[in-house]
């Protein structure tokens, strides 16, 4: 089978572990060049995929440092893979955050204002200071967000708030860029089994009995892998060459048929 990706040049956000580890995997494993990233805490992890992937190929990858909660951080990655590979062909904007469920009562203005940072403003930041050298190469961006944005979660308000706002994003960014080519798409997993559900779901009384639930919010009687969400990225940029604005709902069925929802417990 042919290289869908080969010798394209790809940043990746937040790309250390969990869904952006599945995304860096299957470009790499389709002949891509990619850059990817992760805040201080992920480096071990990040220079161990790094030469887990390099040895592997047929692609190649660059681990990073970058808080993308800072702009000078995201001049740096971008400025890094220009130096690198001479342009870019796709961005992935993928790091992010969700906090432990807690109510809005709880919640501060800060907490709140922090998240934004993090999950939404270095996606417009990443994107904007990619997109002189995308718009060189008719490139392409996708945006990871999540189901939730469109039907909502218990104690999840600020998250919520990112992730809805993500999508919405990525529409009016799908709408100014198309005069240069440049197509803007967005992810939205449901229930993905990752690091971070792992360490939500050991946050509660029974982490096994929390998984179970997870699992069981889903048509498919699973949730998905990091793998299929490198492929959907991949599809997006390697072969949905005629879509742009579009919000992928990689969910397994979580959004179908009606349910029990009324009264909810308080």
């Amino acid at each position: 089978m042919s290289l869908r990706y080969l010798d394209r040049v790809v940043v990746v956000t937040g790309g250390s572990k969990g869904i952006g580890r599945g995304i860096v995997k299957a470009f790499v494993e389709n002949g891509a060049k990619v850059v990817f990233c992760a805040r201080g805490g992920g480096c071990a992890a990040g220079e161990a995929l790094e030469a887990e992937l390099n040895k592997a190929g047929p692609g190649s990858c660059r681990f990073v440092t970058c808080d993308v909660s800072k702009e000078d951080d995201i001049k740096r990655l971008i400025a890094a893979t220009v130096e690198r590979h001479g342009h870019i062909d796709c961005l992935v904007n993928n790091a992010g955050w969700h906090p432990p469920h807690k109510a809005t009562d709880d919640t501060s203005a800060q907490e709140f204002r922090d998240l934004l940072d993090l999950n939404l403003v270095s996606y417009f930041l990443a994107s904007k200071h990619a997109l002189p050298f995308l718009r060189r190469r008719q490139g392409n961006i996708i945006n990871v967000s999540s189901l939730v944005g469109t039907i909502g979660q218990k104690d999840a308000a600020p998250y919520v708030a990112t992730k809805g706002a993500i999508i919405s994003m990525t529409k009016a960014m799908a709408v100014d860029e198309s005069r240069h080519n440049v197509r803007v798409n967005c992810i939205s997993p449901g229930n993905v089994l990752t690091p971070l559900w792992e360490e939500l779901a050991g946050q509660t009384a029974d982490a096994a009995a929390a998984i179970k639930a997870g699992e069981e919010c889903q048509l498919l009687g699973r949730m998905g892998t990091e793998a299929e969400c490198g492929w959907a990225a991949l599809y997006l940029a390697a072969d949905a060459t005629f879509c742009t604005g579009i919000d992928l709902l990689l969910s397994g069925g979580a959004e179908l048929n009606y349910g029990t929802k009324s009264p909810v417990p308080p």
